[in-house]
């Protein structure tokens, strides 16, 4: 009889600690859901934030684009009443790419993998490609730059970003890795949306690309060195015809 109490008490005893585990599972469960949902809701007021400030930035560059489309409409008609002055040409000139800047931004490095390569693993997953520039680009873009550079390489609307190999092309120029991209704009701003949770750095880093990021008071940016083309407008005296399907590409 002894016995069987003796293993009664033990019975509720082991019953008793299940239950308890049971309940510190079931508190640690809905924690870490609490959590979880706490971290989207903050994510998700993150996102709404910078996709408001970024549609703000698009509307003043936009607002800036119409007024430099504008100037260069008046530098082109001949029956303009004054020939622009410089205060006039020079925003046209920057936003055109023709022209030397100077002032504070970041300066971004791409680096190739220094993982050790696998056996049979593709070398090309160790080396930076041109979708990874086009990620930074694209990102500081959205971020408000006002100028960028990749490998002293000035960005233009018409620049081409595309991948030979090991090398990458822009503007006609083949280039080696490191891959340095400079870009004038509010360093604060441009190391944050490169920075921020889930973006542009976090998703280089762990394909294995090594990323560096420097705020910088002092950037140069060379001017774009390139012809520039336009293939479907002629300049007449009546101003910007489109070129005949048989005519030869227009140069400015």
């Amino acid at each position: 009889m002894n016995e069987l109490s003796k293993l009664k008490k033990l019975y509720g005893s082991i019953a008793l600690v299940s239950i308890i585990l049971g309940i510190i599972l079931i508190v640690q469960f809905r924690i870490a859901r609490s959590i979880q949902y706490n971290e989207s809701i903050q994510r998700t007021k993150e996102l709404t934030v910078q996709v408001d400030q970024m549609k703000k930035e698009r509307d003043v560059l936009h607002a800036q684009l119409t007024r430099m489309r504008g100037q260069l409409e008046s530098m082109l008609t001949l029956d303009s009443p004054a020939p622009p002055g410089k205060e006039d040409i020079e925003p046209t000139m920057i936003f055109a790419g023709v022209t030397e800047l100077t002032g504070s931004g970041v300066e971004v490095t791409l680096q190739d993998s220094s993982a050790k390569q696998k056996p049979g693993e593709n070398p090309n997953y160790y080396l930076v490609h041109d979708e990874d520039i086009l990620k930074v680009v694209n990102e500081l873009k959205a971020a408000g730059c006002e100028a960028i550079a990749v490998n002293d390489q000035r960005l233009i609307a018409s620049t081409g970003i595309s991948c030979s190999g090991p090398s990458i092309s822009i503007n006609k120029k083949v280039l080696v890795p490191p891959f340095v991209i400079t870009a004038i704009g509010s360093p604060e701003t441009l190391e944050g949306a490169l920075k921020m949770r889930g973006g542009v750095v976090e998703f280089l880093q762990f394909c294995g690309i090594q990323v560096s990021i420097k705020k910088l008071e002092n950037i140069t940016i060379p001017a774009y060195k390139g012809s520039i083309k336009m293939n479907y407008i002629a300049k007449t005296d009546a101003g910007l015809l489109p070129v005949p399907e048989d005519g030869e590409n227009a140069s400015m």
